[in-house]
């Protein structure tokens, strides 16, 4: 996150507020949240006006003690050093560099991609560096190359940058293989054409924003710094819809109705559990065997996709999967989500069979390195035992990131899960394990 929406003020300037108390509703990109007030006291000033968007760290209102006679902070822009003066830097103000305010993704994108935050420029407020300055180091190291000799003229890296150019892949014309305007603009023109719209009346324009917009952007990141692979299975789930037949009576105590996304989430969780390069996130070149299963089940809301947590999965039994995805899911729909509720997730389970698709090819959400697409339950003719039988079948696809893993080892967790479902027998015998107890 680097910047969020003030949708609406809660208090007013001039009243008194008690610590902890919510001072204004935010929009960020996953879900909105409350910003409470650290202290008790008087609202002095309100620094920006609901429909603004601002930079995370920047001041959104001041508060002082009753009475006291608070001055409004000024909102001008820090001076930045002008070029000459970057270049005069003395190793004092590197030292003092350090201290530099980095946004978290700016942070990992510096050191996933070995780019020391001394040498980067912080355009945001008061310094702070953004993931666009970071990115623009990235581009500037990559367009000098192993030796460290090719420079880029500093109108031709605007272009390039306007345009969507990778300085990496352009080849420099003037002096010592300087980078010019004409490399780049020869660059675009190699580029693919945009794609022509179709004539005709539009009868209405949605704007990609908040969460539309954060998804978007996520899946394309998704796609473009991935190797990914999808593998697609068929389970015979029928012990799995008799053992849901089964479960109804017994749930019906806790107003709950056994649903085949419990037993694949139970299934998941168990495989995950026994096949840990799965449960995994990518850092850079690094591979992260992650310690606890955290599954994220993707839920639909209005607008776009929230992906809730349910941690500690694979500790659960069958009942409490059930209750606390319930419980996700209610409060997705009021909009009640937590940023702990959807921050974390180690592994991911998509669904479409409430709407009748057999198969998809789900998108791995970054850092994970895998994510479950789950279709829709069929009855259909199948061979069983040696004979054709009616069956109840379902499709199962795993998306993968090439990198963090081979197929051997994702067919083997998808064959696992499968198994699970096929032979459920042992979640109903999970669920009723008697706790052990001393003499």
């Amino acid at each position: 996150m680097e910047d969020g929406l003030l949708v609406k003020w809660l208090v007013a300037e001039g009243d008194t507020i008690e610590a902890g108390q919510p001072l204004v509703e935010i929009e960020t990109a996953k879900i909105n949240s409350e910003l409470e007030s650290p202290v008790s006291g008087v609202v002095a000033h309100i620094m920006s006006d609901e429909g603004t968007t601002v930079d995370v760290g920047a001041i959104v209102a001041v508060i002082g003690e009753p009475g006291e006679s608070v001055p409004r902070p000024s909102t001008a822009k820090p001076e930045r050093p002008s070029r000459a003066r970057r270049r005069d830097r003395t190793a004092t103000d590197g030292a003092a560099r350090e201290t530099a305010q980095v946004t978290p993704v700016a942070r990992r994108l510096a050191r996933q991609n070995d780019i020391s935050l001394d040498q980067v420029r912080g355009t945001g407020p008061s310094g702070r560096i953004t993931e666009g300055d970071v990115r623009r180091a990235i581009e500037e190291s990559a367009a000098r190359g192993a030796g460290g000799s090719v420079q880029v003229v500093p109108a031709a890296r605007k272009l390039a940058r306007e345009n969507g150019v990778d300085l990496a892949q352009v080849k420099g014309t003037g002096p010592g293989g300087r980078v010019t305007v004409a490399d780049v603009e020869m660059a675009m023109q190699a580029q693919p054409q945009p794609i022509a719209q179709p004539d005709g009346a539009v009868s209405e324009v949605i704007a990609l924003t908040g969460l539309r917009k954060i998804i978007a952007d996520r899946m394309m990141q998704s796609v473009q710094s991935m190797a990914q692979v999808t593998l697609t299975t068929e389970a015979d789930v029928t012990e799995s819809v008799r053992l849901m037949a089964d479960l109804v009576s017994e749930w019906r105590p806790h107003r709950l109705r056994p649903v085949d996304q419990d037993l694949v989430v139970k299934a998941a969780a168990a495989a995950l559990a026994d096949h840990p390069r799965l449960n995994a996130t990518m850092a850079g070149n690094e591979l992260r065997l992650m310690a606890d299963v955290n599954l994220g089940v993707a839920m639909a809301v209005p607008d776009g996709l929230m992906v809730p947590v349910i941690r500690d999965a694979d500790e659960k039994d069958l009942l409490s999967l059930a209750k606390e995805t319930r419980e996700l899911a209610n409060r997705a729909r009021k909009g009640a989500l937590t940023v702990d509720d959807v921050t974390g997730a180690t592994f991911t389970i998509s669904s479409l069979a409430s709407l009748d698709i057999d198969a998809f090819t789900p998108i791995v959400d970054p850092p994970q390195v895998a994510i479950l697409g789950v279709g829709r339950i069929v009855e259909k003719p199948a061979i069983h035992d040696g004979e054709i039988a009616v069956r109840s079948m379902m499709f199962l696809s795993l998306a993968f990131d090439h990198r963090a893993l081979d197929g051997v080892p994702a067919g083997e967790f998808l064959r696992d899960v499968k198994g699970r479902l096929e032979d459920p027998a042992w979640m109903k015998a999970a669920s009723e394990a008697p706790a052990t107890s001393g003499a």
